[in-house]
């Protein structure tokens, strides 16, 4: 009984012992999909480093911007600007600011006068430096060949002239003459008119009473005489 008991058993052994390969087979397929994946996890990082290479090559240098002139460039123009124009008093109240209130020493009478003939000197330098700038510029320039105007009427040694009418011949080579005088004012813009008398020398009493005459002025012929008659343009009607 026992023999045939082991009989049984054996074929059930032997017919799960095929079996064993299917689950092997199962197994090693397995193990080689894991291989498969194992090799591809390591070709993964195995490839990182071949990507992150050009990320870890250094960038080209970008060129700098252009950079601002500095402030040295400027200071060329700086200076090339007129210098500030002071007045002399100015220039005197800076002077007294910045003293410091020490007294000089006491100096005798001969360094006082080396010092103002120093000042003089000095003086007179800037003066003639100044004069020779001035005989170079006018010789540079081009001589104008535009007529020169005529001198104003009452310039040196040029006598001023009016004319007016008579309006007294009474006294003897003596005429007194109104000038009538009209001009804008300055403001309203209005004609303004007004008058003065004046006496004037008149040797030959050639004027009378209502003539339009011309007097220039002249020396001082009497108390209040500085004109003289020129000439009679119109006679009275």
């Amino acid at each position: 009984m026992i023999e045939e008991e082991q009989n049984e058993q054996a074929p059930e052994v032997e017919e799960a012992a095929p079996e064993e390969p299917a689950a092997e087979a199962g197994a090693e397929e397995q193990s080689a999909e894991v291989q498969e994946e194992a090799p591809a996890e390591e070709a993964a990082p195995e490839e990182a480093p071949a990507a992150e290479e050009p990320a870890g090559e250094e960038p080209p240098a970008e060129e700098p911007p252009a950079e601002e002139p500095p402030a040295a460039a400027a200071a060329p123009v700086a200076e090339q600007e007129p210098a500030e124009v002071v007045h002399p008093k100015e220039q005197r109240r800076r002077k007294r600011s910045a003293h410091t209130g020490e007294t000089r020493p006491s100096r005798t009478a001969e360094e006082r006068s080396a010092e103002r003939a120093e000042a003089r000197r000095a003086r007179a330098a800037g003066r003639r430096r100044y004069r020779l700038r001035q005989r170079e510029k006018s010789a540079a320039q081009p001589k104008s060949t535009v007529p020169q105007v005529e001198a104003k009427e009452h310039g040196p040694g040029r006598a001023r002239v009016r004319q007016g009418v008579v309006v007294s011949a009474k006294p003897d080579k003596t005429i007194t003459v109104r000038i009538d005088i009209a001009r804008r004012h300055r403001t309203y813009k209005k004609i303004v008119r007004s008058s003065s008398t004046l006496h004037a020398h008149d040797e030959k009493n050639e004027a009378h009473e209502g003539d339009t005459v011309r007097v220039v002025e002249s020396r001082p012929i009497s108390r209040t005489k500085r004109w003289r008659l020129v000439e009679v343009l119109e006679r009275a009607r």
